[in-house]
Order: structure tokens, then C-alpha cells, then sequence
């Protein structure tokens, strides 16, 4: 049978590699390169093949039978449809898609010409995959409850400026998804979604990165699949260099045993309860060998395209996650070359994680990662969390908030989800009615009738932290109510010392910034726009804790400074183990001021004091907050005050 003529586009990079295979198999008489489509000129040292830019125009000279597409992620679906239309069956690299409807249109295509596509996922051609697949479907394993994957490889910075598409989420407005997840460990998530058959019921992901890149470098998906099972995989690029290198691999817990599978040299070990131990190495064949004797004689591709599907499935899920959270340099450790420059970049025992993970199907978070949490310090100390992913119930109106803020001396000064109120969260920006949807929590008030429950509650949805470091971070958030998107936030929040003359105090500043995504004037109201007097809260509120005693306001009492327009309010209150603390709330806008004591320690704005407040574009406001140790007088505070600038 004469040899198959081959096209291959995309012959740098990882295209070599192609280049390599397409060597031996020549060799043997199996293929013939015939053309090289490529943006330069290519060197080919074992043939003479036709070049061009142009793939559509090489597969019809050359008559190519077979294409392999080696380009980058956003370029796969316009050529396999070119290739496919043109006549030529292919073989495509991972991933096949940046997203499930552009891998659905490849399929479209592959469905119109009746062609083959096969993804090149290398694991796939393995003997050890339907090896594994069989012990489970037997039951040898028992009663499977997940699958584990851990990868830990170690990437210098070249690695991320090796290509334009290189640690890209989007290129110039077209999705790329060159992540740790997508790319380089794609075989881990695939192989394993390629040992069981049950659809994806639910996708949760954790998108991290140590380099300064737009895409992810750390990271971990949990797949959990309708049947009940669960993958978990977590990777990094950021491991310690080490030899020998951390392969890869996926482990397979089962009741009666376990099962693992390093895919990138086909070892499996298995594992059962008894303490015996069996370890095989499998074979592997090539996938344009495979494709080839698909044409040919009809035997089984190894990784059709309609097998990645719920792979692609994963790949959306990333796609339309928040960016992913960079990681602070002190929770790194930085390489550099001789001439100062950052080489690369480790996170300390990241690769003891990815084996727990594995170990353990749990995401990075639930290892508590310490990159995972989100912290502000001031002098080195850490003086507040933020929960930027809260798990909590419709009825709160999740949304991101501060917690666990306390003063230099470690007097924490906020509360969550007290028993008064379960929607009170820590400090940060909750709005009782803003276009009819309840981002406070709890009952909504309604005119002549009171606190009502209602089905009218918002959510509010970390989207990126476009920056993020010891002292602070700014935020894009989304706020969306029943009928969809409102709002979109920009949150700037930052923690700062007074000075060494006010060493025993520090500020939280918090300003945020709401654009009107309605096209139409929005509207935010309070219970106190509908008739209950004094209940104008709304905006920038903090909840004390319940627990302290013998609070006060200054600088007058709660009826003083309770809708009151001053510069500045305080609070201060004493814990039951007797130390005290003191928050003095400033502000510029002139926003009248929320204040509750008696009833429960809490300080805020009230945007819509007795009437409602409107706004077409964009509303700004800024808050900042003095936390200190001690009881102060109202001149102390006052002094405390002054120090704030805007």
C-alpha cells in the first residue's frame, strides 16, 4: 500500500515533535510528508516537502490524505474545517478547542465529510488506559469513588514568552486557554474522564499563578460526574526543579484496592487491600498510526473527537471561571539568572499538595494552601482575610467580605453570620434594594407590610483581582439579580500603618465604584425609602462583633451619630476577656451615617437615607476605617480621624 501523504501544520514549537514521528514512519513506508504549512520557512532534514502559509491551498496540491494540526489553540477549528473540507482527515492537537461551541463546529464538519479527527491526546494511545478501564469495570478495584491526579512540573519564565499565545487566556479578543490545566497536564484530565463513561454533572475550578502571566500556573479541578464519582486534578508549573523529574499520574481509589496510572510512560500499579502489589508496563501506539489504519482498515481511533467532548466540557468551565488569583511573591520562592532577572518562580511544598490532592480528591483550598487565602498585612502582621468565594445560601445574598480583621494588638474587631443577623458579613458593601434586588440578605421590607421573605435576592460575583498583594487588591465583581447582570464593581481595598506616631493603629481603606450595566437609571432604596424610618442602611457596613460589651459611639451617643452627615463616627466596645477596641469609620462623600449599638455593634453608609437615589453610569464611594487598640476618647479619635486623607 503506497505510503499516506501528510500535511503538517504548525511545524515549530511542539510541531517538531510531529516532525520527529513523521521521520520514523516514513521510514517504515507508512507516510509520505508532503507539504509543511507554516508563517517561515521550515527545515525538514529527512524530505522535501511543498511549503506554504496558506493550508487550504497545500492540501490541494499536494493531495494530502492526512493533516496533522499542530497551531495554536485559537487557530484549531478554523484549519481542522479547512483541512476536513479540503478532503484531508485529521489529526489534531490537544486541546481540540478553546470551547464547546468551536468544537462542536469542528464536529459539524467531521459529521458533513464523513473524515476522521483524532486529538492527540498521547495517553490515550496507550494499552494501560483499557487496561485500567477493565480492572475497574470488573470490579477489582470495588466500588470506585474517584479519581486523583497530581502534576508537578517545574517551567522557567521563557516558557511564557516562548509564543504570543504563550500564558494567554484571550489573544487580541479570541480565546486561547493556554493554561496548566488546558496545555501542558490536558492528558491528565483527559485520560482520566477516558477511564469512566458517566456525563459531567458539575465543575468546580481554582485558577492560580506565581508568574505574570494572564493564565494559570497552579491550579485544580474537581469533575464530579452523575454517577456519583468524583476527579480531582491538581497541577503547577511552578515545582522545585528536582531529577528525577514528578511525573504525572492519575490514582484510582476504589474500596477493595487502588489503582495507578503514571500516563507518560504507561506504568500501572495496582494496589489491592490485601497488600499485594502488581506493576505493568504497557504499550502505546502512535495516534497518526492509529488514524492511518482507521482510513485504511477500519480499526478504532484511539481519540476520536467526539471522545473529548467532556473534556472540552472542562475547558469551557475554565474558560468562563474568574481569572485566575495571582499568588503573592511572599508565598514564592523567586529564581534568578546571573544577571538579576527572574528565571522562574516556586511555590514551596506545591508538590506535596498536588499528591495530597490526588490522595485525597480535595482542591487546593480544602488543603489550605496558604496562596489559597486571601490576607492583608500591615508591618508583616496579618490584620484581615478576605472570602472572595463564600459558600453560603441564596437567602445572605453571597458576596464577597472581609473577616477575621482585627487590630495590631489581635483584637478581632468583625463578625460573620451572627445569630441576629445571619446575613451580616464581616465588613463590605451589601445593598438592601438596588433595581429591585436584594443584595443585603435576609427579609426584604415591604411598603405596609413589613419584613417579608421574597424570592428577590443577589448575588454578588468575584470576576479577577487585577492586582493583589501584602497590602491590598482591587476587584472586579459582578453584581446579578434574578432577572440577570445590574452592576459591575471595581473594589480597591488596602491596608496601611498611621505612621510610627500612630503606631498602635492601622486603616482599611475600601472604595468601590458600581457601573450601571441596565442601560436605563438605576435605582437603590432602603426599607427606609418604604416607610421604616431610620432604616437607611445600605453601601459600605461593618458588623462588630455581637459579643463585646459596654459599647459606645462617639462622638456622641447611637441617637446623635445615627443619620448624622460628620466627617467621621467611632465605636468602641470591650471583649468579654476585657481588652478593648476602637474603629473610627471616615468618609468624603457626606453620606449620612447608619449606626447601630444597642441592638447589635454595626457602622456603615446610608446611600438612600429617606429617599431613593438614582444613578445612570457610574456611583463612587470610600470608606476609611481606623482600627485600634484601646478605648478612645472622642478628641483621640478625632486625632485618629484627621490622619485619613483622601
Amino acid at each position: 500500500m503506497a505510503p499516506a501523504k501528510v500535511v503538517l501544520a504548525g511545524a515549530n514549537g511542539h510541531g517538531r515533535h510531529h516532525l520527529g514521528i513523521l521521520r520514523d514512519l516514513t521510514a517504515r513506508g507508512l507516510v509520505e510528508l508532503a507539504g509543511v504549512c507554516d508563517l517561515q520557512p521550515v527545515e525538514v532534514d529527512f524530505c522535501t516537502p511543498l511549503q506554504s502559509s496558506d493550508l487550504g491551498e497545500l492540501i490541494a496540491k499536494t493531495g494530502a490524505e492526512f493533516t496533522i494540526i499542530c497551531t495554536p489553540i485559537n487557530t484549531h477549528a478554523d484549519l481542522a474545517i479547512t483541512a476536513l473540507r479540503g478532503g484531508s482527515h485529521v489529526l489534531l492537537e490537544k486541546p481540540p478547542a478553546p470551547s464547546i461551541e468551536e468544537q462542536r463546529r469542528i464536529a459539524e464538519v467531521v459529521a458533513e465529510t464523513g473524515l476522521a479527527c483524532q486529538v492527540g491526546f498521547q495517553s490515550l494511545g496507550s494499552a494501560a488506559v483499557p487496561a485500567l478501564r477493565r480492572l475497574i469495570a470488573g470490579g477489582s478495584l470495588g466500588r470506585v469513588r474517584g479519581i486523583g491526579g497530581s502534576g508537578a512540573w517545574e517551567r522557567p519564565s521563557t516558557y511564557f514568552t516562548r509564543a504570543p499565545w504563550s500564558g494567554r487566556r484571550r489573544l487580541n479578543g479570541v480565546d486561547v486557554m493556554d493554561g496548566a490545566l488546558t496545555n501542558p497536564f490536558a492528558h491528565a484530565t483527559a485520560t482520566a474522564l477516558a477511564l469512566v463513561d458517566a456525563p459531567i454533572a458539575g465543575i468546580e475550578t481554582e485558577l492560580y499563578h506565581a508568574h505574570p502571566i494572564e493564565s494559570d500556573d497552579t491550579s485544580c479541578v474537581r469533575i464530579r460526574l452523575e454517577d456519583g464519582l468524583v476527579i480531582t486534578i491538581a497541577v503547577t508549573l511552578c515545582a522545585p526543579e528536582s531529577v528525577p523529574r514528578h511525573e504525572p499520574y492519575l490514582v484510582v481509589h476504589g474500596d477493595r484496592g487502588r489503582a495507578t496510572l503514571t500516563y507518560t510512560n504507561d506504568r500501572l500499579k495496582v494496589e489491592p487491600v490485601d497488600g499485594s502489589v502488581t506493576t505493568t508496563v504497557h504499550g502505546r501506539t502512535g495516534l497518526l498510526e492509529n488514524l492511518v489504519d482507521h482510513v485504511r482498515t477500519g480499526a478504532e481511533l484511539l481519540a476520536p473527537l467526539a471522545a473529548t467532548e467532556r473534556f472540552t466540557q472542562v475547558v469551557d468551565a475554565i474558560r468562563l471561571s474568574p481569572e485566575p488569583v495571582p499568588i503573592p511573591e511572599r508565598h514564592q520562592l523567586v529564581l534568578r539568572d546571573a544577571d538579576g532577572e527572574v528565571a522562574g518562580r516556586v511555590l514551596p511544598g506545591v508538590v506535596e499538595l498536588t499528591r495530597r490532592s490526588a490522595d485525597e480528591l480535595a482542591l487546593y483550598s480544602e488543603l489550605d494552601a496558604p496562596w489559597t487565602r486571601v490576607t492583608l498585612l500591615v508591618s508583616g502582621a496579618e490584620v484581615a482575610a478576605y472570602d472572595w468565594r463564600p459558600d453560603l445560601p441564596a437567602t445572605d445574598s453571597p458576596r464577597p467580605y472581609l473577616h477575621g480583621v482585627r487590630t495590631l494588638g489581635g483584637v478581632e474587631v468583625t463578625q460573620v453570620r451572627p445569630d441576629d443577623h445571619v446575613h451580616h458579613l464581616g465588613a463590605g458593601v451589601a445593598i438592601s434594594d438596588l433595581g429591585g434586588a436584594n443584595f443585603w440578605g435576609g427579609r426584604t421590607y415591604v411598603r405596609d407590610q413589613g419584613p417579608t421573605w421574597l424570592d428577590d435576592h443577589g448575588t454578588q460575583r468575584h470576576l479577577a483581582f487585577t492586582r493583589l498583594d501584602d497590602g491590598g487588591f482591587t476587584e472586579l465583581l459582578e453584581w446579578a439579580g434574578p432577572g440577570g447582570p445590574l452592576v459591575r464593581e471595581e473594589r480597591t481595598v488596602a491596608a496601611r500603618p498611621l505612621g510610627e506616631a500612630r503606631s498602635e493603629a492601622w486603616a482599611l481603606d475600601f472604595a468601590f465604584t458600581l457601573t450601571n450595566l441596565t442601560g436605563t437609571p438605576l435605582t437603590i432604596e432602603s426599607s427606609a425609602t418604604k416607610g421604616r424610618t431610620g432604616a437607611g442602611y445600605g453601601g459600605f457596613f461593618w458588623r462588630a462583633p455581637g459579643t463585646s460589651v459596654d459599647r459606645v459611639t462617639l462622638p456622641g451617643d447611637e441617637q446623635a451619630v445615627h443619620g448624622s452627615r460628620q466627617p467621621w463616627v467611632a465605636m468602641s466596645g470591650t471583649t468579654p476577656d476585657g481588652r478593648d477596641w476602637t474603629l473610627v469609620f471616615v468618609q468624603a462623600d457626606g453620606d449620612p451615617w447608619f449606626v447601630r449599638v444597642a441592638d447589635y455593634p454595626g457602622v456603615g453608609q446610608a446611600l438612600a437615607w429617606d429617599t431613593p437615589l438614582t444613578f445612570e453610569h457610574t456611583l463612587s464611594r470610600r470608606v476609611v476605617t481606623v482600627v485600634a487598640d484601646g478605648r478612645l476618647t472622642a478628641d483621640e479619635a478625632g486625632e485618629l480621624a484627621s490622619a485619613v486623607t483622601f
